[in-house]
């Protein structure tokens, strides 16, 4: 256990921070998941819409690396525009 204030207080802040990283990547694998799952292009680019949103949101804060969200995305679209046909 920690002896010091500012340790007990970095671990207050650590499980917090873990916590909220934990849901928003839960929330980014079921967003990912939508595009994926859509049988028609309709579906798909509205999951996409807000997948790609999602993806951005988490890159600018952190949670997920810059790559990481832009090759989601470029996947993501070429999945979605293969719908179409």
């Amino acid at each position: 256990m920690a002896h010091h204030k500012s340790a007990l207080k970095r671990i207050r802040q650590s499980k917090k921070r873990r916590l909220y990283n934990r849901l928003n990547k839960k929330n980014l694998k079921f967003a990912l998941r939508a595009v994926r799952q859509s049988k028609s292009y309709d579906i798909a680019m509205e999951a996409f819409k807000k997948a790609t949103s999602l993806l951005d949101k988490l890159a600018i804060r952190g949670i997920v690396h810059k790559n990481y969200a832009s090759n989601r995305k470029s996947a993501l679209s070429k999945f979605a525009l293969g719908l179409k046909k």
